[in-house]
């Protein structure tokens, strides 16, 4: 009788022992999730006009080429934009403007990994310029004072696919349209031929891409006396990039 009591005297105290150890494991793993989503607290803050004026362009410039690792390795940031909504009411410090195409594949702030309050974004087919773009980027950068001017030029773009087939939009009623596809031509005539004059000459295709967003930045420079004056103080800096939509990843020209 003896000798079943110690047995069974034994056998419950290893179950507290096993028990407190279990224990401790589930403390361990609640703490360690615990720092986790410390680590990943939602950012609430927007930049702020101290933060923009000590930014150089090239500083921003990096800051965005990790934003667009942290987007090509699915590892965004969280953001509370509810809060940042609140925030950027008062008053808006952005560090970039960008000049991207409308296609909606190319969601602007999600490939720099970007929230409110951070670039502004302007947008037309073909990422062109025009008398508006042009005095959007002014206010961006003579006004408010951001500090560097992108035009974004992507693959597979519809636009400069079409200039480059000729595509004759005016015969279907689209005037506008074939104005703006106008504008996208020279870049596929300074462009160097390497096999078919074809939007299905895909290594072509990219060339005139490439092109068009240099020409772009060229023409943005002849048509603002202002930007051409900030860049030349090093004040701000024009340049012109490719996204590439299979990938994710954006080259900085």
């Amino acid at each position: 009788m003896k000798t079943s009591l110690n047995i069974l005297s034994i056998a419950v105290l290893v179950s507290i022992v096993l028990s407190c150890g279990n224990s401790d494991k589930k403390t361990d793993a609640v703490e360690t999730n615990a720092t986790m989503v410390n680590i990943e607290k939602p950012i609430k803050s927007v930049l702020t006009a101290d933060e923009q004026a000590s930014m150089t362009p090239d500083e921003i410039i990096g800051r965005l080429k990790k934003g667009n690792e942290n987007f090509v390795n699915n590892n965004l940031t969280q953001r509370d934009h509810s809060e940042q909504r609140r925030k950027a009411a008062i008053g808006q410090y952005p560090k970039a403007i960008v000049l991207s195409c409308v296609d909606s594949r190319v969601p602007v702030e999600d490939i720099f990994d970007l929230g409110i309050g951070d670039i502004f974004v302007a947008r037309v087919a073909g990422n062109i310029e025009n008398r508006d773009i042009v005095g959007s980027m002014e206010f961006a950068s003579a006004v408010a004072g951001s500090k560097l001017i992108i035009v974004l030029g992507h693959t597979s773009c519809g636009a400069v696919k079409h200039a480059i087939d000729n595509t004759d939009a005016a015969s279907m009623n689209m005037n506008a349209l074939n104005n703006l596809l106008e504008e996208i031509k020279p870049s596929v005539a300074l462009t160097e031929k390497d096999g078919d004059i074809s939007s299905k000459n895909t290594a072509f295709t990219n060339r005139v891409i490439k092109n068009n967003a240099i020409k772009t930045v060229e023409d943005i420079r002849k048509a603002s006396p202002k930007i051409a004056e900030l860049e030349k103080e090093g004040q701000i800096k024009l340049v012109a990039a490719v996204y590439n939509m299979e990938t994710g990843k954006v080259e900085f020209i």
